[in-house]
């Protein structure tokens, strides 16, 4: 699974996230040609060649010529008005990783400034799950006080007067999330979950989102996985993947996650690493392998990972044979590719087989299935006009499809989709694809009971 080429991602002990001279050579890839342009979310919402990937990789040129400083304001602008969503290297003739352009220089940038304190802060807590937990937690039983239960109790909404103070960023009182859980997943399930005549054991990395937003889909891809008869092993000491931290620069948090991560999974002597998360995903599929490539040690257990990570649509349809679902799930469905499941995981023909076997489910393609949704994890905040102009775009072509539910293998992308489909006038249920197969599975019973 890992495709890192080492010469281009370290050199002297140190990778491209230490030294940003090491991105020199994709710079020279690029031939400014534009490509990029039409394919740029930020760039078809904003419509200003500073969006642009191009645009971006010239300013990189200037930073290492010495001609523009990385802290230069419009120069930090410009480095964080991307979502990092990879959609122009799906476009790009020379095939330029600007992945790793974007994060070695707002690495560089967090190496020269450090990280502002608000940052350094709820980064720091990640080095410390018990203490991440315990805010999570306190998080979730007094969220009542600034949000109020929406939508069935399937969402939240902000409360005034705070809907007043966050309307700038998009909380104002239509905004539409899912709220903490007081329960996390984690705190639900044993450690190891027994799976009648099980022939595989795999290791399930849970991430934050579905841990804490979403354990019900986290339930539903355990129960799927047993299903299939498999052991599932959810080690508690798992930490956040450290995406949302290496996306702001942030390199020494990351490989403290990643180290943590690794050594924990290690000791579930599994064979198989499962995610629900394309984000998760990606980052034991390719940033671990690419932030550790210089630890003698830790290097060669992200490569181990790396290839034996598989999203659980993925391990359902080719590592295992997929027990046929046989509960009538009567819904119309659409699917949306999450950036980082496509375009770092390659995943894309495997949740739509998952669907499609379904009986009762009516599956419908979007026009633009794998356009980006504009989430970008903290994106959303700090640029939340941007984002929700993106936003609207995949809710109108949602809305076009006439489905009732959108089916995703990505719990940010849930999030964003809830609120933008909810802004555009829609009432489709948001719900990962593997909720759609837990659900036909518990409906074997009920349908083999009223045939009876």
């Amino acid at each position: 699974m890992a495709t890192t080429d080492k010469a281009q991602v370290v050199r002297a002990g140190k990778t491209y996230h230490d030294d940003l001279e090491i991105v020199r050579e994709e710079l020279d890839k690029c031939m400014k040609c534009g490509n990029c342009m039409s394919v740029c979310p930020v760039y078809g919402a904003d419509k200003v060649e500073t969006a642009v990937t191009r645009s971006k990789i010239a300013v990189a040129e200037a930073v290492l010529a010495g001609e523009l400083e990385l802290d230069d304001p419009q120069v930090y602008a410009m480095l964080f008005n991307c979502l990092v969503c990879k959609s122009c290297m799906t476009n790009c003739p020379t095939k330029v990783n600007f992945d790793r352009i974007i994060l070695a220089l707002r690495a560089a940038l967090v190496r020269k400034n450090g990280l502002p304190w608000l940052k350094k802060a709820i980064f720091s807590t990640l080095k410390h799950p018990k203490l991440f937990d315990a805010g999570l937690r306190i998080g979730a039983a007094m969220q009542g006080l600034a949000f109020k239960t929406d939508k069935g109790g399937k969402a939240i909404s902000p409360r005034s007067p705070f809907a007043r103070v966050g309307g700038a960023i998009g909380f104002d009182e239509e905004r539409q999330m899912p709220g903490l859980n007081v329960t996390p997943l984690r705190e639900r399930v044993p450690e190891v979950v027994k799976a009648p005549g099980a022939v595989l054991k795999v290791a399930f990395f849970t991430g934050d989102s579905l841990n804490y937003f979403y354990p019900d889909a986290g339930q539903d891809l355990i129960d799927v996985l047993t299903a299939n008869n498999i052991e599932v092993h959810i080690p508690k000491a798992q930490n956040c993947c450290g995406v949302p931290v290496l996306v702001h620069g942030d390199v020494e948090t990351v490989r403290t996650l990643a180290r943590n991560n690794i050594d924990t999974f290690d000791k579930t002597g599994c064979e198989y690493l499962i995610t629900g998360c394309g984000s998760c995903g990606g980052a034991w599929q390719h940033d671990y392998v690419d932030i550790l490539a210089a630890d003698p040690v830790y290097g060669p257990k992200a490569e181990y990972w790396a290839k034996r990570t598989y999203d659980v649509s993925t391990f359902l349809t080719r590592i295992i044979k997929l027990r046929e679902p046989k509960g009538r799930v009567e819904r119309v469905v659409t699917y949306h590719d999450s950036c980082h499941l496509k375009k770092s995981m390659k995943v894309f023909a495997e949740p739509r087989e998952i669907l499609k076997s379904i009986p009762g489910l009516t599956f419908k393609e979007m026009s633009a299935p794998d356009a980006c949704c504009g989430s970008g994890g903290s994106f959303v905040l700090s640029h939340y006009e941007t984002s929700s102009a993106i936003g609207r775009k995949k809710a109108d072509d949602i809305n076009r499809t006439q489905a009732d539910t959108v089916s995703v293998g990505c719990p940010a992308c849930m999030m964003q989709l809830l609120d933008n489909v909810h802004r555009a006038g829609g009432q489709q249920e948001i719900t990962h694809f593997i909720s759609l197969l837990a659900e036909s599975y518990r409906k074997e019973k009920t349908d083999k009971g009223s045939r009876s």
